[in-house]
């Protein structure tokens, strides 16, 4: 099998690629990345330090958005079995700041990705989609069929991305299928993320940022539930188009993200009271049953076991991640 995996060597995708790997040795891998410097690219370099040296592993730097497909079939002459889309620029409030450059790497590097899949009959395609298209929703927990009222740019490009997608799907037979993934966590975090700055902050004796007053709640979904959800849609045979979130059916709010997180670590945290900010959804809550029924996911980490094991991979990479 020929997995070519974009956005390979950021937080959920080297940790897919070492799952991959760990299931099927002889499996080949192309990953894609362009180091994109919304954090620091020598922890990407950290990430996919392990794979470099494999016969199976082959590493492509380039951008995406920049790199039409008929450039990709250069790259990549050989049949493809599945294409995972993980890349892409991150982050709703930056997104605010400058739309144009998320869509031009999420809504044109995707175009680019899908029509090389179409130039080399590449016929699945996983797309990384985000909890942030719901919106603003009282209607918990989401189920995939609710209306969507993006709030941000970002949100809007993962949005518009399901639906390129869909376009893909009805023209030329491409089975797609977008998941919607709901604040992912764990070893290999993006430091930009609540958990990784939060822990940062924490054993620094700095202050963290708490923006409102602490009762906004998420879904959050250890890496390697996600991971699992994913390679269950790489393997999907059965229709042709679908949109399924991955989450874990129960919210957290920040407050009590925050005390676990101290439990965990041993430490209080110093907090820094916030007002609200723009983009920003109150709550995300996940309906995982779409997700049960046709993948058989069965998310089983909880947040302090979770947090755990994000903690002892901090502990042991502190050197590379500050």
């Amino acid at each position: 099998m020929h997995y070519v995996i974009t956005g390979g060597a950021g937080f959920i995708g080297n940790n897919l690629i070492a799952e991959i790997l760990r299931k099927e040795p002889d499996a080949f891998i192309t990953c894609i990345d362009n180091f994109d410097p919304f954090y620091s690219p020598a922890i990407k370099d950290f990430n996919i330090r392990e794979f470099r040296a494999l016969p199976n592993f082959r590493f492509l730097s380039i951008d995406l958005a920049k790199t039409p497909a008929t450039r990709l079939t250069e790259l990549i002459p050989e049949p493809i079995d599945v294409i995972v889309h993980l890349a892409g620029k991150a982050g709703v409030r930056p997104s605010i700041q400058n739309p144009e450059a998320y869509q031009e790497a999420n809504i044109i590097g995707l175009q680019h990705t899908l029509d090389f899949a179409h130039q080399k009959n590449c016929s699945q395609f996983v797309f990384a989609s985000s909890s942030s298209v719901y919106g603003v929703n009282d209607h918990f927990p989401w189920k995939e069929d609710e209306q969507l009222l993006p709030i941000s740019p970002y949100a809007m490009t993962k949005l518009a991305g399901e639906m390129m997608g869909h376009v893909y799907h009805r023209l030329y037979g491409m089975r797609f299928i977008a998941l919607r993934f709901f604040t992912v966590y764990g070893p290999g975090q993006r430091p930009d993320l609540a958990i990784h700055k939060f822990t940062r902050s924490i054993l620094a004796d700095k202050p963290i940022p708490v923006f409102g007053n602490g009762s906004t709640s998420r879904d959050y979904t250890f890496v390697a539930d996600t991971v699992q959800g994913i390679l269950g849609a790489m393997q999907y045979k059965g229709s042709g188009f679908e949109i399924i979130n991955l989450g874990n059916h129960y919210t957290v709010t920040l407050l009590e993200l925050i005390a676990a997180i101290e439990n965990v670590i041993g430490k209080k945290a110093i907090i820094d009271w916030q007002p609200d900010q723009p983009g920003d959804v109150p709550r995300t809550f996940a309906d995982i049953s779409k997700a049960r029924q046709l993948l058989g996911y069965n998310p089983s980490t909880r947040l302090e076991q979770g947090l755990r094991a994000f903690y002892d991979w901090y502990k042991t990479n502190q050197a590379i991640l500050e």
